[in-house]
């Protein structure tokens, strides 16, 4: 797989149409979805629910189920349209070049398998370690991730509260320095300071991998600290493209007005810029 350097498109997602086909009727999920993402950048997709903004996730991470289907369109991911590519192949990336977060953070574990072995054997999948090596690797992520490395490890998932299994989550998308992750909804299901945690984590760990980030969220305050450009999703359109200012301080489009308008206001409002406390605060 070719490796690109900072600052070139390593996503292209071009008139991606998604529809759900059933006994030979079609409807449309999303229509037209183009948007790009380069290397170290984070491209946020934001949007109310059922905007389509995690369905595109889907289809970019090659997890559409039916009866969803691609209709139209291309993702082109390193120079490489998926869509032409063998099922095998999209799925060999899964892991490696494409992490994958998503908010159903106990879904990706296996209930009566410890949480190490899970991870070797993710590590083993996709490369050539051997099983010290791997569990080395493995107990190295998991300090990484700011957790009890040697007692998450022989953890089973259920013996681990939810913020602790989106970080081992996030150690195993990351641990293979993959050059795109997807991260759909990723705190939803936390609490509000844990889920800062996990996002303060997740921008760190980029830095360190230099991957690229799609967001997928329906928080606009989250967005705009933490992306680069942000892409409005409504009722399977991109309505708005812009660069976090841009949206920021000049949306131009009434359903991205109406978000920002939409954002809850903090108590320090007397101290603060009308665009500051939109967002609570400069960040």
């Amino acid at each position: 797989m070719r490796r690109l350097t900072e600052g070139q498109p390593i996503l292209n997602v071009n008139h991606l149409t998604i529809s759900a086909v059933h006994q030979g009727h079609s409807h449309r999920i999303t229509e037209d979805i183009s948007f790009d993402i380069r290397i170290g950048e984070t491209l946020a997709l934001v949007g109310e629910s059922g905007s389509g903004k995690s369905v595109t996730a889907s289809a970019v991470a090659g997890l559409l189920t039916k009866p969803l289907t691609i209709t139209h369109g291309q993702i082109i991911f390193q120079g490489i349209n998926l869509l032409e590519s063998r099922a095998g192949y999209v799925k060999s990336l899964r892991g490696k070049e494409i992490g994958c977060v998503f908010q159903d953070y106990r879904g990706s574990f296996t209930p009566f398998m410890k949480v190490g072995h899970q991870l070797i054997e993710v590590i083993r999948t996709h490369t050539r370690a051997t099983r010290a090596e791997a569990k080395e690797m493995a107990l190295d992520w998991l300090h990484r991730v700011n957790l009890p490395a040697q007692r998450s490890f022989r953890s089973y998932p259920f013996q681990l509260s939810g913020g602790q299994l989106q970080r081992i989550v996030l150690a195993a998308a990351l641990m293979l320095k993959p050059a795109l992750l997807v991260a759909d909804e990723p705190i939803t299901a936390l609490d509000v300071i844990t889920g800062q945690a996990i996002m303060d984590l997740m921008e760190e760990l980029q830095h360190e991998v230099g991957c690229a980030i799609l967001l997928i969220s329906h928080d606009l305050r989250q967005v705009v600290k933490r992306s680069n450009r942000i892409a409005v999703m409504q009722r399977g359109h991109i309505v708005e493209t812009g660069s976090r200012e841009q949206i920021k301080h000049a949306p131009h489009h009434p359903y991205t007005q109406a978000l920002l308008k939409a954002c809850p206001t903090i108590s320090r409002k007397q101290h603060m810029s009308p665009q500051e406390t939109q967002f609570g605060g400069n960040r």
